[in-house]
């Protein structure tokens, strides 16, 4: 006897917004239907446990597509329905069968791997069908039932003589229209991808039956013969669940490869198993050079979601920190907080605690990584090292103690990259800074005439090539309270109290000459001054304030406003100051000439532009004929 029934709830309109507005993608239908099947079976095998009754089996799911008939069928040997199940679990909507039955397992639920929660799961099957059948038997039951429904307002319940062991869901079909293609979800390919797209680590065998295609008798080469087979599509045993010293080095990274579309073994693979409050697991690569297009697209980040092993989501940004965008990986956790379609995660401290675990993890990794494989470590430098240094830059040094000592720079008395750790310890007795000097290559830092002073005194200098690595410092401001200083900018504070005087009454002596030259640059410097840094040189520029000469020219190719406060230092020794002192006794209207020639060399110096080069070069070109 056929049952004509109402489903319960707010019918019509809210089964319509669960199949048009829950999910996002309709191939999530399988994975649903998967799901359910695999919480169908665990719930068999977790009752058979203490229930001798129930007959053990060799538990499957089992996929099939019918082309001519438009159908497709997920069968599973699970726990099965009764009808008044059938009515309770499918005839209400957003009722959960599983979750009611974890609710009764109480604390023992802890140890299933049950996935369903909202009881929506279901309904999504009517995305893509405009029939669904579901044939089910009770384990122990003598009674068979057919639940079938339009996804409409009505469905049926009636009795059934099919022999059956668990549950079959028949999906029809919709007819394909111009905007949908449902019968590519009837192609044994499309099948197979999304079996292993969403649900390839639940841990019973998904099968399906797949091409086969047969060796040609001898004689008969030109007569391809084709056969199907039964196979298993699923992998069931994710990599991650399993302990680091069980899994060999080529199967992680065969799996890297595979899932993320690599050609190259990863730098460094990073497991991550947590138990507790909070339970999950993860696995991470560090790809050994930059992705495609990862420099450009940022928005790629993300680490792929899965709960109970099957997926969610494929880059959830929330799981990792912007700065590590390169890292590729997985969460695989039972605890996180999704909403009614698993297709999002809700905001939660959940999330935050896992990403911050995530990235001290990655961050440990990368410490080991720097002080046992030094090699290793520059190679992952040379290929990420700029993207730690945002990590630095972001948020005003949130970040300082935790990336610090993995930065590594050059430096003019080292031949390797070293730390600044590396480097406060080499500090000469009486250094009271870190020095710094931003060049692109070390030839044309040594060339700079600041050097000559640091040179003499025996001190280090790092050199910064990257556009970011003065910025970091500026917001790091020291390091194990060293303050850094640039060789280019401010009081390098490196001469001694007699000497400082001697300057100064030098600079008193000649105020009106450094005055007129202020006044003959005023457009194009703050200030004229005696320099204090000086050795051989004659002249150089610095700057003052807080946008250093490499940073104008960083953002000036930004936006072209950014200028630093220029200073002209002229060196009071060197012969140099005495022509100029002459020249403003005796000539006071070449002084202007030259000052702008002197600006010039030393902007030249500095690889600054200057506004004028063809005057430059007359000017050197009437010098040299005098």
């Amino acid at each position: 006897m056929i049952e004509t029934k109402e489903f319960k709830t707010e019918t019509k309109k809210l089964l319509d917004m669960m199949i048009h507005s829950i999910y996002t993608h309709k191939e999530i239908f399988l994975r649903e239907l998967i799901s359910n099947a695999s919480d169908a079976i665990d719930k068999r095998k977790f009752l058979s446990l203490t229930d001798h009754s129930i007959p053990s089996v060799d538990y499957e799911i089992l996929v099939e597509a019918d082309k001519t008939n438009r159908t497709i069928t997920i069968t599973d040997n699970g726990i099965g329905m009764t009808k008044a199940e059938l009515e309770e679990n499918l005839g209400t909507i957003a009722k959960s069968g599983s979750k009611e039955f974890l609710e009764k397992l109480g604390d023992a639920a802890n140890t299933s791997d049950i996935i369903g929660q909202f009881g929506v799961g279901f309904y999504s099957a009517f995305m893509v069908a405009n029939k669904v059948e579901v044939l089910s038997h009770k384990v122990n039951s003598d009674e068979t039932y057919l639940f079938s429904s339009d996804g409409l307002e009505n469905y049926t319940i009636s009795s059934s003589e099919e022999l059956i062991d668990g549950t079959k869901i028949t999906l029809y079909l919709r007819e394909d229209s111009e905007e949908e293609k449902y019968s590519d979800f009837l192609d044994e390919y499309t099948i197979k991808d999304l079996i292993r797209k969403y649900s390839d680590y639940i841990r019973y065998p998904i099968k399906t039956w797949v091409t086969k295609y047969d060796k040609p008798e001898e004689g008969k080469e030109d007569q391809d013969s084709t056969h199907l087979e039964l196979e298993t599509i699923n992998s069931m045993i994710p990599l991650w669940k399993k302990n680091r010293k069980d899994v060999t080095d080529e199967e992680l990274n065969n799996f890297y490869k595979q899932k993320f579309m690599d050609y190259q073994d990863p730098l460094t693979a990073i497991f991550v198993s947590v138990e507790g409050m909070l339970t999950y697991n993860a696995l991470l690569f560090i790809p050994r050079k930059p992705l495609f297009n990862v420099y450009n697209d940022k928005d790629e980040r993300g680490l792929q979601l899965y709960t109970k092993g099957v997926f969610i989501l494929d880059k959830c940004k929330d799981l990792i920190p912007e700065y590590l965008y390169f890292v590729k990986g997985l969460v695989d956790s039972a605890d996180l907080p999704l909403n009614i379609s698993r297709e999002l995660l809700q905001e939660d401290r959940q999330i935050k605690k896992i990403a911050s675990n995530v990235e001290k993890k990655i961050l440990q990794e990368l410490t080991k990584l720097l002080k046992n494989e030094p090699e290793k470590y520059l190679e992952f430098f040379k290929a990420y090292g700029r993207a730690l240094k945002y990590g630095l830059y972001e948020n005003y040094g949130a970040r300082k103690e935790s990336l610090q000592d993995l930065v590594i720079l050059h430096s003019l008395n080292n031949d390797k990259y070293i730390t600044f750790k590396e480097y406060k310890e080499k500090m000469p007795e009486g250094q009271k800074n870190i020095y710094y000097v931003a060049q692109k290559t070390k030839e044309q830092a040594l060339a700079l005439p600041q050097m000559a002073l640091l040179k003499q005194k025996g001190y280090d200098v790092l050199l910064l090539e990257d556009d970011v690595d003065e910025f970091m410092l500026q917001v790091m401001h020291d390091y194990d309270k060293v303050e850094f200083k640039s060789i280019t900018q401010g009081d390098l504070d490196l001469l001694t109290e007699e000497e400082n005087k001697k300057i100064d009454e030098v600079k008193e002596e000649n105020k009106e000459l450094l005055e007129a030259i202020k006044e003959s640059l005023k457009d194009e410097v703050s200030d004229v001054i005696l320099s204090k840094r000086l050795v051989d040189g004659a002249v150089c520029i610095s700057a003052k304030g807080g946008i250093s000469l490499e940073m104008e020219k960083v953002l000036s190719a930004q936006d072209g406003n950014a200028k630093a406060e220029k200073v002209l230092e002229i060196n009071p020794n060197h012969p140099l100051f005495n022509k100029l002192k002459d020249i403003y006794q005796n000539d006071k209207d070449k002084l202007n000439d030259y000052s702008k020639f002197l600006l010039d060399s030393a902007l030249i110096q500095e690889g600054l532009e200057i506004k004028d080069p063809v005057n430059y070069t007359n000017k050197v070109i009437e010098l040299m004929l005098k």
